[in-house]
């Protein structure tokens, strides 16, 4: 080659890795991504506070892991987190831009409210039964409705969904000023507080509300049967078939538009089950911020896991431990909130960064 025609090569080449790199390396990128934006966040914490880089993620692991009772709520946090983004992964899996899991989450929530509300004598197994089946008929409703109107009339899934969060949002608002019996009003207060029907009980314990065991373990086994699902089923290949090409779906005899129905389906009612969560077994009460903004927060999670549902609780208990972390931070070196978001930003760039190299190939002019 001249050397007038190695100029006109440009000096980057970014392009897509044809084969899949293999998963040591991938963690390798990762672990090396991390690595850097500690020691960015160090120097920016230096520059900044003139404080020991140390000390400051020492008080990070504090606020999430410092006492049994800050390691419960970082374990409840992260399993409520997960379980959004588990039901994120089979809309994601099929290229449906779920936006909508704040909502969905919501309206879990508060059919959950309304059984504990109306219903506290009903018997303890009972109530359960009654509150889970119909957090998961809500939530499957709430994703029913725009994969419905995606497969009959091919409605953009983002806008319909994020519009129905706003819905969800007014709908609790109305029924937290109904409860709480004022005008308003944007939470009610922690329900059946004395004779506590209707909360999830303490796993390893006597008493209520002392950890979060049942939350971990019916969380883990969501994952794990959102997994198998995807990986293993008929209707798990299906999904993959529609992400890929709508196209090749129909040649190959899938009915589309009954995939978006039935697997928004799925992804609303595992929403609304987190909505039954965060009610019963974290928080005892609903308000407009039962969700809190974790369903936007579990669409980075379901992306960088490539809807891995087992790899979503490494990025999960990431995100929640840099929330905890930023939080404590800010509080005991009497910082401002901005100053604890800038580290916990270049950490998730880095985060993301890294995926972007365990994906593309970067070469320099001249290289082979």
């Amino acid at each position: 080659m001249s050397t007038l025609e190695r100029k006109k090569d440009p000096f980057i080449r970014i392009s897509k890795r044809s084969e899949g790199m293999s998963a040591g390396k991938a963690w390798g990128i990762r672990v090396i991504g991390l690595i850097l934006a500690l020691i960015v966040s160090a120097i920016v914490i230096f520059v900044i506070v003139r404080m020991n880089p140390m000390d400051v993620y020492a008080s990070m692991w504090k606020g999430a892991f410092g006492t049994t009772k800050r390691s419960w709520i970082t374990v409840r946090d992260t399993m409520t987190l997960l379980c959004i983004a588990c039901a994120l992964a089979p809309a994601f899996a099929m290229r449906f831009w779920n936006i909508g899991a704040e909502g969905q989450v919501l309206v879990g929530g508060i059919v959950t409210a309304a059984c504990m509300i109306y219903f506290p004598e009903m018997p303890t197994a009972l109530l359960f039964l009654v509150m889970i089946v119909s957090s998961l008929a809500a939530g499957a409703i709430w994703g029913l409705i725009p994969g419905f109107f995606k497969a009959k009339w091919g409605t953009n899934e983002t806008l319909f969904t994020l519009m129905m969060n706003y819905i969800a949002i007014q709908l609790t608002a109305f029924f937290v000023s109904l409860w709480e019996n004022r005008p308003n009003s944007r939470k009610v207060g922690i329900i059946n507080q004395n004779s506590k029907e209707g909360w999830l009980p303490n796993m390893f314990s006597e008493g209520y509300n002392n950890d979060f065991g049942w939350n971990v373990l019916i969380v883990l086994v969501i994952a794990t049967v959102v997994f198998f699902y995807l990986r293993e089923t008929k209707q798990g290949y299906e999904i993959s078939v529609v992400g890929d090409s709508e196209n090749t779906a129909r040649y190959a005899g899938i009915r589309v538009s009954r995939v978006y129905v039935r697997t928004m389906a799925i992804s609303g009612a595992i929403c609304g089950f987190a909505g039954f969560l965060a009610v019963s077994g974290s928080s005892h009460t609903i308000s407009t911020s039962t969700s809190g903004g974790q369903g936007f927060t579990a669409i980075i999670i379901a992306w960088l896991s490539r809807m891995n549902t087992y790899i979503m609780l490494v990025f999960t208990l990431l995100i929640v431990f840099l929330d905890k972390g930023a939080t404590q931070i800010a509080s005991e070196f009497n910082l401002n909130e901005y100053c604890s978001e800038i580290i916990t930003g270049i950490i998730l760039f880095f985060v993301l960064g890294a995926e972007f190299f365990v994906d593309y190939r970067v070469k320099f002019r001249g290289s082979k």
